[in-house]
């Protein structure tokens, strides 16, 4: 049987070398269309500012408020589940930390009452509140 012919160096460089060619052939395609290497992060970098500012900012500022608003339920408050059930808050207990343990306020057990049937829910799954105390007012 035939031994297969060995393969010349440079192809072999080029193969090991093929995941950094699109890289080289992109900044050579800036620099030959009379575009710089700056010029092209300046690029990157305002995109990544207008996704920042457009998507990442406002989801933290609103996950941020939602978060507030579910360490003030009171008993009471009507709320509504991330599973579509409506209650009143009858009792919340909160989760016992140890010493150097850090506090999760999110997996405090807060029951209500649906109808006849009481639940017992983690205060980090109910979606909003539609009335009670600390029910967001509508200016």
């Amino acid at each position: 049987m035939a031994r297969p012919l060995p393969v010349p160096y440079d192809d072999f460089v080029r193969h090991q070398h093929s995941m950094t060619v699109p890289i080289s052939a992109s900044l050579l395609a800036i620099q030959a269309a009379g575009g710089s290497v700056a010029q092209m992060v300046f690029m990157y970098g305002a995109i990544f500012a207008i996704f920042y500012f457009v998507l990442i900012r406002p989801q933290q500022q609103q996950r941020k408020k939602h978060e507030e608003t579910l360490r003030g339920i009171k008993r009471g408050d009507r709320i509504v589940t991330s599973g579509g059930i409506i209650g009143e808050v009858v009792h919340i207990r909160e989760v016992a930390t140890g010493e150097g343990a850090t506090a999760r306020p999110m997996e405090d057990e807060i029951t209500i009452k649906s109808a006849e049937s009481r639940l017992v829910v983690e205060r980090g799954k109910i979606a909003r509140i539609v009335g009670g105390s600390s029910a967001p007012t509508k200016e």
